[in-house]
């Protein structure tokens, strides 16, 4: 064995040793790259955006939050970690589907509610995704996919982080959405066991958990719309779960079901049931691009429940797809109205504005609107409009988060990023490379790595004395595009003489 294996060898067993952590739920012994304070923070940072993205806090009835939160701290309480910082949301949101961030942040949307039968079996949710917590799921799916997924590359980040900050930090960018993955088998079956312990210490009936899963397996056969992509994609359900659920319930004590507490308690949302099922038709046809279906739809969702904002921004957008402008900005105006305090109501009535030429207003939008969720799309335009006030610092800003995003968007971004930077810095974007030919003549090699084409290119040759030669590309390069020009330094004797010297691209412009 060489000294680079041995070596390597080392110090994968010191990070084995150092990353080994006992798992609060089952005692086992498990290796982590994170740590229970990075798991906090991630949660935290997550969270908001998460609850953002998915249609935001529930608030037509405040009452169901402070229901729902009061279950899900009750069985906090008698978990194997009841000291995580637990919150428990309703988001107003028609998929069915529960999820817990690392840290104990953990959301269910309304759709799902309206399935359930009884506080137990809503129990049965939270206790689930309480162990999710719990149980350091999340920390396990990213350490296997920093180990799967980078490979060697792991080590690397290990090695420049003793704490393995940085490999839980690489996941945060991904947004919440990247802790809501399938999990495996075996932890949806540790969350159940685990999450029917808690329902009992907390005097719930276990029997709630069998019921749930009877029921998930009932509506996984009919493949009932929103489950698919909700609940059944992260949390899938089987007989197996079913059985083992009624295995262990047997074993303990029987609490209470707490049916009537419960129907009492989602009494409005069972009012509501009507307005939300014309909700989703109405987002059938816009997507069919039927904006007339869609406001008819969008009536008597309205007239049933007339403080939803997001049936209002629905509206703005059939308006829009009608071009009728003025109802389109009143339509989202009033969702505005209704739940100020949502990303998506904002975003529309900008771009709305943007594309009518009310460049102020529409800033003021675009900006409260990344506030509360920064997307793509509000970044694009808040960089077009700082172009347009020729703040070609801000809007880099702007395209360069745009641009991160992907996507057709982001490679406008990008190059638009691109046209900004490039004459500034055009040693960013075209590289050089100095060798030797056959001849003893230095050349230098010159490739555009930007996404666009570039003219005027200008490379500065150093030499060790720091005595600068400038040389012009006469060729126009198109992105991806390389060539090879000649310096006037001759005579030399081998490939390591270009050593000697240092290239830089001094000069170029967008080609226009």
């Amino acid at each position: 064995m060489n000294l680079f294996a041995r070596t390597l060898g080392l110090i994968i067993l010191s990070l084995l040793v150092a990353a080994c952590s006992v798992n609060p739920v089952t005692g086992k012994s498990e290796f982590s790259l994170v740590s229970a304070d990075k798991e906090i923070s991630i949660g935290q940072q997550q969270y908001q955006p998460s609850q953002q993205s998915q249609g935001g806090r529930y608030y037509i009835d405040p009452n169901i939050q402070f229901y729902v939160s009061s279950v899900g701290k009750k069985l906090a309480a008698v978990s194997d970690r009841p000291n995580l910082p637990y919150e428990f949301v309703v988001l107003n949101n028609s998929v069915p589907n529960a999820w817990a961030l690392p840290g104990g942040k953990i959301a269910i949307n309304r759709g799902l509610l309206l399935h359930l039968d009884s506080e137990a079996e809503l129990a049965a949710v939270l206790a689930h995704e309480i162990v999710h917590a719990a149980a350091r799921h999340t920390a396990q799916q990213i350490t296997r996919g920093t180990l799967l997924g980078a490979g060697s590359q792991a080590v690397g980040i290990m090695l420049r982080d003793s704490n393995y900050a940085q490999a839980a930090g690489l996941a945060t960018q991904l947004g919440g959405a990247a802790f809501m993955a399938r999990y495996g088998r075996s932890a949806e079956l540790e969350s159940d066991a685990y999450g029917m312990q808690y329902m009992a210490r907390a005097d719930y009936d276990p029997y709630g958990a069998v019921k749930l899963q009877e029921t998930f397996v009932k509506l996984s056969k009919s493949k009932t719309p929103g489950f698919l992509e909700g609940l059944f994609a992260s949390h899938p359900p089987s007989q197996e779960r079913v059985d083992a659920n009624r295995k262990l319930a047997q074993s303990l004590p029987k609490g209470s079901s707490y049916r009537d507490r419960y129907q009492q308690k989602i009494a409005q949302l069972t009012r509501d049931k009507p307005a939300y099922k014309a909700e989703i038709e109405a987002e059938k046809a816009l997507k069919a691009k039927n904006p007339k279906l869609a406001l008819s739809h969008l009536d008597k969702a309205v007239k049933l429940q007339p403080a939803d904002g997001y049936f209002w921004e629905l509206r703005g957008h059939a308006w829009k797809m009608q071009e009728h402008f003025s109802n389109a900005h009143k339509s989202y105006t009033t969702a505005i109205g209704k739940n100020p305090e949502l990303y998506s109501h904002h975003l529309a009535r900008g771009i709305l504005r943007y594309e009518h030429g009310d460049l102020g207003d529409a800033r003021s939008d675009l900006k409260r609107s990344n506030q509360l969720l920064k997307t793509q799309a509000a970044s694009y335009v808040l960089g077009e409009l700082a172009m347009a006030d020729n703040n070609t610092t801000q809007a880099m800003q702007y395209y360069q988060s745009a641009a991160q995003a992907g996507g057709k968007l982001g490679q406008q971004a990008l190059q638009k990023a691109t046209l900004i930077e490039l004459p500034q810095a055009p040693h960013k974007y075209i590289a050089s490379q100095l060798y030797v030919d056959k001849k003893g003549t230095l050349r230098v090699a010159i490739k555009n790595r930007a996404s666009v084409t570039v003219t005027g290119i200008e490379v500065h040759v150093r030499d060790r004395s720091g005595y600068a030669y400038a040389y012009r590309v006469p060729e126009t390069l198109k992105p991806g595009q390389q060539t090879a020009i000649p310096t006037a330094i001759k005579g030399l004797t081998s490939a390591d003489d270009a050593r000697n010297y240092r290239a830089q691209v001094a000069k170029a412009r967008v080609a226009q």
